[in-house]
């Protein structure tokens, strides 16, 4: 998103998180009406050029919005999406995106609330890394002539009982609804809102054998003092991986000794 956007979904970041600090807000139950809400504007073409058509006064758009879905979900998702369109944006479909994002939020605010949120970034990371070694399950989740209750199904069948709710919520809603994202995109874009949601950044590291709890301690350390920010690791394992390890922390990628590097890191922010 870019500019009018990018500022219309931090407000309604904020909104959303001063919704879910009142402890009588069901964030799920308002993760599944946004969700519905997201699915009737991105059918609805018409609809969310009108919601986002700036020659069009705020209020009249949040009214319209109060009539259209007033009656079908609860007052806290109204008062979100009327707030929501009030905003300007750059284009109707980054409303749909904005709506959307605001959806996996509230599902991982109620993990978080839940205290399962940590449990919900490393199911996410877990099924990324089966889903890219596994093709014929990729072909199943993402196949166009396999409708949505068997895909439902599917993943019910892998994930139910063996993953937090939470996670087989999001998994199954961008493997039904995919909105011309990749799975691995999406998989990706739950991972950093997960991580946001505890102010983390995610480090994925790639070792040629397990680390030890006492080289995740220290690896954790050094990455958090170099980035200046709290670091959540993703660990794999990949013996292939040359130098015997691989940390990659948004697009930036440390191949190679980890420890020399870091060191050399440090002399220089040092100097």
């Amino acid at each position: 998103m870019n500019g009018a956007s990018r500022e219309a979904l931090a407000a309604a970041r904020e909104r959303l998180d001063a919704l879910t600090d009142v402890t009588t807000v069901d964030a799920t139950r308002l993760a599944d009406e946004l969700a519905a809400v997201t699915a009737l504007l991105d059918r609805e073409v018409s609809l969310r050029r009108v919601l986002t058509d700036p020659a069009q006064p705020g209020e009249a758009k949040a009214e319209l919005v109060r009539r259209l879905i007033g009656g079908q979900v609860s007052g806290p998702a109204a008062d979100l999406v009327s707030g929501t369109v009030r905003s300007r944006w750059s284009q109707p479909r980054d409303l749909v995106d904005a709506l959307e994002e605001l959806a996996d939020v509230a599902d991982l605010t109620a993990a978080q609330q839940a205290g399962r949120l940590d449990s919900v970034e490393d199911e996410l990371f877990r099924f990324g890394r089966i889903i890219s070694s596994s093709t014929e399950l990729r072909a199943a989740l993402t196949s166009r002539s396999a409708g949505a209750p068997a895909k439902t199904e599917l993943l019910r069948r892998l994930l139910g009982g063996r993953a937090a709710a939470t996670t087989e919520r999001l998994v199954t809603r961008l493997v039904t609804v995919p909105r011309g994202r990749s799975l691995e995109a999406g998989i990706e874009a739950l991972s950093k809102l997960a991580a946001e949601r505890r102010d983390r950044t995610v480090a994925v590291v790639t070792s040629a054998v397990p680390l030890s709890d006492t080289q995740k301690r220290r690896l954790g350390a050094a990455l958090a003092k170099l980035y200046g920010r709290t670091m959540h690791l993703n660990l794999d394992v990949d013996p292939a991986v040359v130098g015997g390890i691989r940390v990659q922390v948004g697009d930036e990628v440390i191949n190679g000794s980890i420890a020399d590097r870091l060191e050399d890191a440090a002399r220089r922010m040092a100097g």
